[in-house]
């Protein structure tokens, strides 16, 4: 079986799209987010652009291996906008990623099955307008290391092309002499044949965050 570690997502917010239907108005909005925080703040900027809209239903997915989603109707029936839009999020194979559609009711109801209906379609119409491009699922590791072993640890940096996150130097308190301390993120596959490299090092500590 092959060892996946990549997951697709969107890199920025699309482009508004327009669905009307029935003299209903549906605006449409993807947004690339990394944790639930990022939702609110995203609604609530749309409310403030649409004044007098009735309904700002979503869906969310966010993680890789084990997403968590979320799907909103906002007053609308149950289970007629915000699963139908987490449904184009389910078909499009993305995470980390909101889709907020809002709507402008237009006076002629629509019924539960046109109400499906028009919030997968312009869930769909979202995805359609955004780049989807396709991302790593990184592993973060410490290193902490005496500094006369500064040039093994980038040794093996530089040989195994590890991106570096962060690095800082501090004294040790008990010998007065310097540490180093880096982050380094890589791919999941790599991350057991890193670890255990830099494990297997004298006087190199190896810490997965």
């Amino acid at each position: 079986m092959e060892f996946k570690d990549t997951y697709n997502t969107i890199e920025f917010p699309s482009e508004e799209v327009l669905f009307k239907e029935k003299n209903s108005k549906f605006y449409g909005y993807a947004f690339p987010i990394q944790s639930e925080e990022d939702v609110k703040p995203l609604i609530e900027t749309l409310r403030k652009l649409h004044p007098n809209a009735g309904h700002f239903c979503y869906a969310y997915q966010i993680g890789s291996e084990t997403p968590t989603f979320r799907a909103n109707d906002d007053g609308e029936p149950n289970n007629s906008a915000g699963m139908p839009i987490f449904g184009q999020i389910q078909s499009f194979s993305v995470t980390n990623v909101l889709i907020v559609v809002v709507r402008i009711f237009g006076g002629v109801k629509l019924g539960v099955g046109g109400l499906i209906s028009a919030y997968k379609t312009t869930a769909q119409m979202v995805l359609e307008s955004c780049e989807i491009i396709e991302k790593t699922i990184d592993i973060h590791f410490n290193i902490t290391f005496d500094y006369q072993n500064m040039n093994k640890v980038m040794r093996v940096i530089k040989e195994k092309k590890i991106e570096m996150v962060s690095q800082e130097m501090e004294i040790n308190e008990i010998t007065t002499l310097p540490v180093g301390k880096i982050e380094l993120k890589t791919r999941k596959k790599n991350a057991e044949m890193i670890f255990d490299i830099f494990n297997s090092m004298f006087e190199i500590e190896i810490n997965r965050l």
